[in-house]
């Protein structure tokens, strides 16, 4: 039986550095030969984390949003026309794999979309095939199609071969994704990128799932992944959709909720499956602006530590090693167990 390692059973060794200064690091990175980003960040597709206003705010901040589908086709494609008509230069929108998939793409993209998400919870399934054939015969070269997520080398070059340009790699690794509880199946994220990071493909690697931290973005990247998807970590901001309430103890929430939810699966097609997901409230965090902020400064931080001037050179140099439990205990600020 294989062993696998998540983001806290590991840590990068410090290596010997020559940079002087942060500034001269270089945390961008190309999805293709035409949309670069300067932050290697994507926001996830769900309707408590990416509309339009994120969409926009990201792009403002070098990353991109894939505005989520969990809406009618008119709604969307107006959100992704609004993300557009604000400059918005790179613009992601989601699509399923089966329906109206095609209809929805094709309204998005005329809507300003130059990138389409197929966003599944298992992509590594026979209608992906047939869906990524489909969009490719469309669309050719016209539109990035990032697809997924997968959790295997197998899935990831597979998904490759059928036409993906990008693959979302995890599989129940979520904060508020009970997949591996209901289903028993899954793979720490970390090591599904270490295994998806072999591929001979050109397709890039989206590190999606489990992602707390600025930390474990650098152990991402350093694994091989080539950009992160987060969500909780953009949850209960200004700009992320939803409605801002006070409780009674006087503090803001948001919601913040699974798209495999009850509740999100009651809103979206007015039925409820086995859910794989949980809805939660977390605290209002203000503008989104100073979270990525900080991602950009935790990522050079990142980078320096490790005497790497870009993602590339990181992939090249990066050690890691295993922690123990004690060892991810001290790697926490534990004088605040201490004190309770």
């Amino acid at each position: 039986m294989k062993q696998t390692y998540s983001f806290d059973d590991v840590l990068l060794i410090p290596q010997y550095s020559e940079i002087e200064s942060r500034g001269q690091i270089d945390i961008s990175n190309s999805l293709n030969d035409k949309i670069s980003l300067a932050l290697p960040v994507i926001s996830s597709p769900m309707d408590t984390v990416t509309e339009d206003q994120m969409a926009v705010a990201i792009h403002r901040s070098g990353g991109l949003g894939v505005i989520h589908r969990y809406m009618t086709i008119e709604a969307q494609s107006k959100s992704v026309f609004d993300a557009y008509r604000a400059g918005t230069h790179n613009v992601a929108a989601a699509i399923g794999m089966a329906g109206d998939f095609l209809e929805r793409a094709v309204d998005l993209v005329d809507a300003g979309a130059n990138i389409l998400c197929v966003d599944v919870a298992h992509g590594h399934h026979t209608m992906m095939k047939n869906c990524l054939d489909v969009l490719k015969n469309k669309f050719g070269s016209q539109v990035h199609i990032m697809a997924g997520n997968v959790a295997t080398l197998e899935a990831f070059e597979d998904l490759a071969s059928w036409g993906a340009d990008s693959i979302r790699v995890g599989i129940g690794g979520g904060s508020i994704c009970s997949t591996r509880i209901v289903s028993g199946h899954g793979v720490p994220t970390l090591q599904s990128i270490i295994d998806c990071a072999q591929s001979t493909s050109n397709a890039k690697i989206i590190a999606d799932g489990g992602i707390k931290t600025s930390g474990d973005m650098v152990k991402a990247l350093a694994a091989g992944a080539d950009f992160v998807m987060v969500g909780s970590i953009l949850a209960g901001t200004n700009e992320t959709p939803g409605q801002i309430f006070t409780r009674g103890n006087g503090k803001k929430y948001k919601v913040y909720r699974g798209m495999a939810s009850s509740a999100a699966q009651n809103t979206w097609r007015g039925k409820t499956s086995t859910p794989e997901g949980v809805s939660t409230t977390v605290p209002f965090k203000g503008s989104v602006v100073n979270v990525f902020k900080d991602m950009a400064g935790g990522l050079r931080s990142g980078l320096s530590y490790s005497g790497c001037r870009s993602i590339n050179e990181l992939q090249a140099k990066a050690r890691f090693v295993l922690q123990s439990f004690a060892g991810q205990n001290e790697s926490n600020t534990h004088i605040l167990w201490r004190n309770k």
